[in-house]
């Protein structure tokens, strides 16, 4: 069997590489706000309102920090799958799925530059 087939040419690898470069800073960019927009709301002083208002007010300032939270936590997690991909880019795993150990097509790679499944094996795990 041809050693070409199983993985991907540089040119190809750099473009990836590049393509994941650009989302990493994106992404890094994203959470920075995130955090900046987590400090500030920590950062809120006191006013004057009615007691009542008040707690309906810390109610939802409650639910939209746990919301950025996972937010941050999301991309932190989006982060990480990025920077793996570049690792696999380097040792040369890169584009293999990791189910069938065939070539996982550039479109997909393109959509989702760090997954490790072919749309075969995703849909074979989900059965």
């Amino acid at each position: 069997m041809n050693d070409d087939n199983l993985r991907y040419s540089r040119e190809d690898l750099k473009e990836f590489d590049q393509l994941i470069q650009d989302k990493l800073t994106a992404a890094r960019k994203e959470l920075s706000f995130i955090k900046d927009t987590l400090t500030r709301s920590n950062d809120t002083g006191t006013d004057t309102t009615s007691s009542s208002t008040k707690v309906l007010e810390d109610g939802a300032e409650t639910a939209e920090k746990e919301s950025m939270n996972q937010l941050a936590s999301r991309q932190m997690k989006f982060i990480q799958q990025l920077e793996n991909a570049q690792v696999r880019i380097k040792n040369g795993t890169y584009g293999v799925c990791i189910g069938t150990g065939k070539l996982i097509p550039k479109d997909r790679l393109r959509a989702v530059p760090h997954t490790q499944h072919s749309i075969e094996a995703k849909m074979a795990r989900r059965d």
